[in-house]
This record gives structure tokens, sequence and C-alpha cells, in this order.
């Protein structure tokens, strides 16, 4: 059965080339940026210590992709002076990697070489391991965590606390720290004591607009198609797409790439615009179904109060009765978990939970004021029909009707 597809014509040329992790060779539209982040790394070179950096931005702007490549370049140039740097690059969202302090500072010892067991250490004796280890080596110690903001919502921030005071007591080695963060308010959040210890210089990254989309999809295609098996409407049908979506490189190249994995299975040899609209179909619908199934069970409940309660609250002409407020939620949820025997967390921490929901882009939620009763969020569904009707499926089986 698998002989068509040995003997079909492949369209892709370098299928990595469309991956939102690869590293190119150059960076389009983001010379500014890249010359920030390596002006505050820079003093490594002559043996200083650099400031702590934090990196903003919506997803898809480029954080993560400018900061492997100046590094990449640093390590060069440390390399040719004959210097010691070791860069840890973390993902702070990957589970059994850095979704507990201990996880992350056994991950962080892994990363430099030492054998550190899953479980089961005090958290003190990993910091301590961790600080005569890195103290041993004699060298700049660069810490890249992504999404670090994701960590300090699950642990607080007292690791960065720890982190940033190390410096002091070392007497060899210096960290520094770069966060790399889609939540622009991330700093506002820490405790105040974090804040002064961080030091940070800071770097915001601006969404691509639909002209620097569409050259950076050119690039990509370049390395990653055969010669016209793309052409230029479709490369500008997925920037501007993509433009309307906070101007999200990842999200332009995951058009460009499953477009072609589509066109490939359909044994055609160039990729169209109603590939396009084939792969944005599946990509939206990926996308929400994987989000709501690596939630949470508590999160789960939580949306699926809010789906049970815009059903019951919409008309049968299709639009919303009534406002849906975070009281309401809490009503439903606390009866979902009751049905299940879940234990219900407080309405408090329920409000977080509905903030995160809305951070991923499942419901919005605008923060509005009651006049002496408080504040509360109204919350309506950002789901299309389909694939609200694929996540309520996914929530039945986990919930029940």
């Amino acid at each position: 059965m698998f002989v068509q597809y040995i003997q079909q014509e492949d369209i892709f040329q370098d299928k990595k080339a469309l991956s939102s992790s690869f590293v190119p060779q150059k960076i389009a539209h983001r010379d500014l940026e890249l010359q920030q982040i390596g002006s505050m790394l820079a003093p490594v070179l002559k043996g200083y210590n650099p400031n702590n950096v934090f990196i903003y931005g919506t997803c898809g702007t480029g954080k993560t992709i400018c900061a492997k490549f100046i590094i990449k370049q640093l390590q060069e140039a440390v390399a040719q002076k004959g210097n010691n740097l070791q860069v840890v690059y973390i993902n702070c969202k990957m589970k059994k990697v850095a979704d507990t302090e201990y996880r992350l500072f056994a991950q962080l010892l892994k990363e430099l070489g030492e054998c550190v067991p899953d479980t089961g250490l005090p958290t003190d004796v990993l910091y301590r391991r961790f600080f005569e280890c890195v103290d041993q080596k004699n060298s700049q110690l660069i810490i890249i965590l992504d999404e670090i903001d994701t960590l300090v919502r699950k642990v607080g921030d007292d690791f960065l606390y720890n982190l940033t005071r190390i410096n002091q007591e070392m007497k060899k080695s210096h960290i520094t720290v770069i966060g790399i963060t889609n939540d622009i308010s991330f700093r506002d959040n820490l405790d105040l004591r974090v804040k002064s210890s961080l030091s940070e210089e800071e770097i915001l990254f601006k969404p691509y607009d639909a002209r620097q989309l569409r050259d950076i999809l050119k690039d990509r295609a370049k390395d990653g198609y055969k010669a016209g098996a793309v052409d230029e409407l479709v490369i500008s049908k997925c920037a501007a797409l993509a433009a309307q979506e906070h101007g999200d490189a990842r999200r332009a190249l995951d058009l460009l790439r499953v477009a072609g994995e589509i066109a490939e299975r359909n044994a055609e040899n160039a990729v169209t615009e109603h590939h396009i609209d084939m792969a944005q179909q599946k990509l939206d619908m990926d996308r929400v179904t994987e989000t709501v199934r690596g939630q949470p069970s508590q999160s789960q409940a939580v949306l699926y109060s809010i789906i049970k309660l815009n059903e019951k609250n919409t008309s049968q002409k299709g639009w919303v009765d009534r406002r849906l407020l975070t009281g309401d939620v809490f009503d439903t949820y606390t009866s979902i978990c009751k049905t299940n025997n879940i234990k219900p967390l407080t309405q408090r921490r329920i409000s977080d939970l509905i903030g995160e929901l809305d951070m991923l882009g499942v419901i919005t939620a605008k923060v509005i004021s009651n006049g002496r009763y408080g504040r509360t969020r109204e919350i309506t569904l950002a789901l299309k029909e389909d694939i609200l009707a694929r996540t309520k499926s996914l929530l039945i089986e986990r919930f029940g009707v």
C-alpha cells in the first residue's frame, strides 16, 4: 500500500525549514531586536557579567528563535577568545521537565552533566548541589527559561529570587537568566524583592505585519519546498491569515507546512489556496483539542461549565439572553465537581483559571466593574461551531452530560 507514496514525487525539499523550531542562517525583520540582545550579552566577551534579560511578546513574534540565534553566535565568539561559557535552554511548558521547582533544578543539573534522581531529594539539597556544580566550572552560565510565566504561575517566583541571589555567593562563576514570556504584564505580578534582585533589561517583540510575514515565508518556502511547488498567492494568503491572528509567524509556518502535507497526501504536486483553507481548519481544530486535552481536570471542568451555561443562555435565535459571569460559572462548576467526585476549588482560584483559559484563546473574559459589589469577568466562548462541538464531545467523555 506504500508503493504509491514511494513513487510519488516529493514536493518538499527540506521540511525542517518549515518548522518554527528551525533556526535559519538569517532572521528577517528582527535586526533591531537581535542588536539589542547582542549588546546586552556582549560583556561576556570581555569577562564581565551581563545583566539578566527578559524578552516579551505575543506568540510567534520570533522571541525564542532570536535568543537561540544570538546565543549560537555568542558561543562561537566566546570559543574564539578561549573563555568558558555554558548555555542551558529549558522550555518551562514541558511536563516533567520544569513543572515544579524540584524538576527545574534537577533538569538544570542534568544539563550540566550531574546525575540527579527525578524525586526524593530535599529542594535545598538540589540548590546546594546546583550552586557547587556551577561554581566549580569557573564559567559564565546563561540559563534560557522559555515560557517562564507558566512556571511562575505553577510554583511561584521564589526560584527566580534564588537564581539571582546565588551570584552573590559564587566566587568563580556567574549566572545570567534570559526569560522569555508571552505575558506582557509578567513583571508586574512578581514579588517586590524578586523585581529588585533581577536587575534585568527588557526587550519587547512587536507582532509581524502581513508584509513581514510574507518575506519570512518566502525565505522558508525557498528552503522547504521544491521549485514551483508554492506560488506567491499561496504565500500571501498564509501571511494575511497569520497577520489577522496577532502577526504569528509560527502560525504562518504551520499553515504553509500543513498545506503541503495535505497536497502531498492527495498526490498533488503544488500547494494551492484550497490546501491553505483545509490546513487552517485542521490547525484550529487540533490546537483547541490538544489545548483542552492537556489542561488539568479543574480547568476542564471550568470550561465545561462555561459551555453548558452558554448553551442554556443562548436562545433559539442564536443570541445570548444575558451575560455569563464568574459567579454563574462557579455554581455550575461546583455541580460538575460534585457529580464527578472532584474536590472544588475556591471562587478566587476559579477566577484565575478563567484568566488562563482566556490567555489560551479558548474563551474571552472581560473584567467589568459592579460598583460597590466589586469586579467580575464577563465571559464569552471564542470557538467556532465545529470546534466547539468537538471540544464539547471531549469534555462529555470526561465529565458526562
